[in-house]
């Protein structure tokens, strides 16, 4: 893999379409799978081993690091490619697995415990991003986009997946509407639902979820919060961008806990009055406050009476208040009001907004202010990295039935990514069309962390 020295670190465009046989033996040997192996080792017991686990295993994330459509387009590449077949352990074109035995193999890798060692070594390689990239999950933003599945007929086998706790695929339906209210689009499926923690800047995976279709998206943002801290160093995570999903009362008084600050737009629950007096203040006031939790204050000396919005100064941690400044002696213009509202004060007017009068509606990060904004903006990401999951590695293939094949699709898809975003990382960089190749701190520090193969590679 060849990437310019101007790339960034996680430098996605330069991915290869076709990843060559150095570049999957780097892959392969990145992913910390030892203890999933050995798991299912001693599940196999003294039982035939005519494919051996690690065969299996190395061909079940083939057909995701080589993209292909479909299990046995994958074996017919083993069957025709000789050095492919070596990185992953087969000694001949007889040996190659047969597409049930790969079938059998992914129902069990969705089993416990084999699928919390796949979301272990996904975890790990995170933990291994997250303590040599100093910004890794700094700024954060996270959503929910619909994956789609057949349905399992066997009732017994339905039975055994919900006894172990796997969801079911179900009909799922989301609604879009406008800022009136008005529905403008309306998507429908059946299947689960992703529910992703990504870094805005890198772009990088930090937690996932699956569920159901019917799982509401701030029902599961804290369990993926909770994760991902786990996966970084203390204290890493500062922002956490959202839609409006997960507007509620519930994830803000969390995410104030967490000491995280939300980037979450408001849901319209205002049908009528379109703005209230801040607490504190009696009806001769000009301080008004809407939805979204502007703060407006009232020249009510013009004809007509103009309202303005106040000057944001910040954010005060140690009182827990959100102060604000008269705009006009902030921006520098003349208000009729000034006389009355700024009494002679140089500085002018000053509100202080406790926070605990709303912590939805008074993040620590107004809405009305170009920095939520612009962190808002950083939502695109996750919509970046759905698409790339999709459509890169399939992971709504939409043909897999039952629950236990399915999580241990999505576990691998989950598991190529992060270990795509580890090679990125460590990979040499090119200075110039005829320069050089190097290796960043960050590239060394990782290498040092990898495995032995990998790092020979």
């Amino acid at each position: 893999m060849q990437i310019q020295i101007t790339q960034p670190l996680f430098a996605w465009e330069s991915l290869e379409d076709s990843p060559t046989l150095r570049s999957v033996r780097e892959l392969l040997a990145a992913i910390p799978d030892g203890q999933l192996l050995e798991s299912l080792r001693q599940a196999r017991g003294k039982g035939r081993d005519d494919y051996p686990v690690g065969v299996l295993w190395g061909t079940f994330m083939l057909r995701i690091l080589l993209r292909h459509v479909t299990t046995e387009a994958c074996l017919a590449e083993l069957r025709r490619n000789e050095g492919l077949r070596k990185l992953v352990g087969i000694e001949s074109e007889e040996k190659v697995p047969k597409p049930w035995n790969m079938s059998r193999f992914e129902e069990t890798l969705g089993e416990s415990p084999h699928r919390d060692y796949l979301k272990a070594a996904f975890n790990e390689l995170v933990q291994r991003l997250g303590d040599v990239v100093p910004d890794l999950g700094k700024d954060t933003a996270g959503d929910a986009t619909a994956l789609s599945a057949r349905y399992k007929k066997a009732a017994a086998a339905i039975q055994a997946e919900q006894e172990e706790g796997l969801p079911q695929a179900s009909g799922g339906r989301k609604e879009y509407k406008d800022d009136d209210g008005t529905v403008t689009k309306i998507v429908e499926w059946f299947g689960y639902k992703l529910h992703l923690l990504v870094d805005v800047k890198h772009e990088v995976v930090m937690s996932y979820e699956v569920t159901d279709s019917k799982a509401g998206d701030g029902e599961t943002l804290p369990t993926l919060v909770q994760q991902a801290k786990q996966n970084l160093p203390p204290e890493r995570i500062k922002t956490l961008a959202y839609d409006k999903a997960a507007d509620t009362n519930d994830v803000h008084q969390f995410l104030h806990d967490e000491g995280i600050k939300p980037i979450i737009q408001i849901r319209a629950l205002w049908k009528e009055e379109p703005e209230r007096m801040l607490p504190g203040h009696d009806g001769t006031s000009n301080i008004v406050y809407d939805e979204a939790g502007t703060v407006y204050c009232y020249d009510r000396v013009s004809d007509p009476i103009v309202r303005h919005r106040m000057a944001y100064i910040g954010h005060e941690p140690e009182r827990e208040t959100l102060k604000y400044r008269c705009p006009a002696k902030h921006e520098g213009w003349e208000c009729p009001m000034s006389q009355h509202c700024n009494a002679g004060k140089s500085y002018g007017l000053t509100v202080r907004v406790p926070r605990e009068i709303d912590l939805r509606r008074f993040p620590p990060l107004p809405r009305a202010t170009k920095k939520f904004e612009q962190k808002y903006k950083g939502r695109t990401s996750v919509e970046r990295i759905n698409a790339r999951l999709k459509i890169f590695w399939g992971v709504d293939d939409g043909n897999i039935r039952g629950a236990k094949r399915f999580f241990a699709n999505v576990a691998g898809v989950l598991l190529a990514h992060a270990a795509f975003a580890t090679l990125l990382a460590m990979s040499p960089r090119r200075e110039g069309t005829l320069g050089k190749q190097s290796l960043s701190p960050i590239a060394k520090a990782l290498r040092e962390k990898a495995t032995p193969e990998a790092v020979s590679c």
